[in-house]
């Protein structure tokens, strides 16, 4: 027998990361990933930011297993969880109680910091022995997302720790946009691969399996961030609100049918008074004349065209809204989206 312990990254079920600031493009991409062929064998982990969770609802998976921890933020107060559902997730596909996976999905919320998660995925040996990290990948707005690495750490964060930057929104943006964020991004993330992305669409090969996450290629910022977020429970403890001060999730619901004009005219109200401390909307919709839901996304003052679902995911027909705000108070959220009635409901 040798002295030395034989490699077993290659027997580890990978774990990939898909990380990214509020409303850049992180559901859209694994709603995308999830409907290739070979990833239906895949596990999701989606980390939500407040009390109602929508991102899971609007993500078809058929096979493999899905959880949502909700109510927080994964790389804070909920890093013991997702150590738990990992865990847990491998005991039950051992058992035979869920389908078997060949390879982890986690979504994080907006708002977390991904190194703690790394850290976790790295060296916690309840879940290095099992698991490896493959690899992180940071979605970015090129609508704001040089606004959000200046102004926000969370974002900053997520982009210098990631393997791969996936520009989105390309279809929005101008040139000049575009090229100042590459332009951000080769100075704070030299080493990691950037991809042009447009309605989340890429090959999943381009993702996974390049050879697993190594802290060595990062910046000195990056590596320092890392090893901090190691500290122990103390270092921990410290983090866990560090994103708090003015951001808050606001979870509005409402009984029965909605008129779209009606709702829609609300809407502009809120992004015309309030789009710049908008920092995420999100609703799946019970409207009149529609067979199924409708998802309205937006971002500040910038919103997607509806989109309807072919059926309801669930047996729950209240329509549902999850506004982020930076000082915007629910309130005032509940004011500007006056939620007016069809009179069927």
């Amino acid at each position: 027998m040798g002295i030395f312990e034989p490699d077993r990254s290659a027997g580890r079920l990978p774990v990939s990361v898909i990380t990214g600031f509020l409303g850049s493009g992180k559901t859209t991409l694994l709603r995308h990933l999830l409907a290739q062929p070979g990833m239906g064998d895949s596990a999701v982990i989606i980390n939500e930011f407040g009390e109602i969770g929508l991102d899971h609802l609007m993500v078809e998976h058929l096979d493999g297993e899905t959880v949502v921890l909700a109510s927080g933020c994964v790389c804070c107060a909920l890093r013991s969880d997702l150590e738990t559902t990992l865990r847990s997730m491998l005991a039950r596909m051992r058992s035979g109680t869920i389908p078997p996976f060949s390879r982890v999905l986690l979504e994080t919320t907006g708002l977390a910091d991904p190194a703690p998660i790394c850290q976790m995925l790295l060296n916690n040996p309840l879940v290095s022995h099992f698991f490896r990290l493959d690899s992180l990948v940071a979605t970015l707005d090129v609508v704001h997302g040089n606004g959000q690495l200046q102004q926000r750490g969370e974002a900053q964060k997520q982009a210098a720790l990631a393997d791969r930057l996936l520009l989105t929104k390309i279809d929005l943006a101008r040139p000049c946009v575009v090229a100042a964020l590459h332009d951000a991004l080769v100075a704070l993330n030299p080493m990691a691969v950037r991809h042009e992305v447009t309605n989340g669409v890429i090959d999943p090969e381009a993702l996974f399996g390049g050879g697993g996450f190594d802290p060595s290629t990062k910046s000195i910022d990056a590596r320092r961030w890392l090893a901090e977020a190691g500290d122990g429970a103390a270092g921990e403890g410290a983090h866990a609100h560090h994103h708090a001060g003015g951001i808050r999730a606001h979870c509005l619901t409402t009984e029965g049918v909605l008129d779209w004009p009606a709702f829609q005219s609300h809407l502009q109200l809120l992004r015309h008074t309030h789009g710049d401390r908008l920092l995420r909307f999100k609703a799946i919709l019970n409207l009149t004349n529609a067979e199924g839901p409708v998802i309205v996304q937006g971002v500040h003052h910038v919103f997607h065209p509806p989109v309807e679902l072919p059926t309801w995911p669930d047996d729950d027909r209240r329509s549902r809204l999850v506004c982020i705000t930076d000082g915007v108070d629910r309130a005032t959220l509940e004011a500007c989206l006056n939620l007016a009635h069809d009179g069927t409901g």
